[in-house]
């Protein structure tokens, strides 16, 4: 199973290695816009949730409520 990692190459000789490993078909560039592609199920289930808050603003809770709901448990 592939894993995605962002990497700073700080050395030289570092990226004589990625070059390398390139060359070996180990490794691949992706485009940053597809490395951060956003699933469309997670785009649609926030629209979901905007519209939701929209309809019943009761159901929103301000940030500390939130966040003392959290510490509660």
């Amino acid at each position: 199973m592939p894993v995605t990692y962002h990497i700073r190459i700080k050395e030289e000789y570092a990226a004589a290695i990625i070059d390398d490993l390139q060359k070996k078909n180990a490794v691949e560039f992706v485009p940053e816009e597809e490395a951060f592609e956003v699933p469309q199920w997670q785009k649609d289930e926030v629209m979901k949730r905007i519209e939701k808050y929209k309809n019943n603003p009761e159901l929103l809770i301000d940030e500390d409520s939130f966040f003392q709901m959290l510490n509660e448990d």
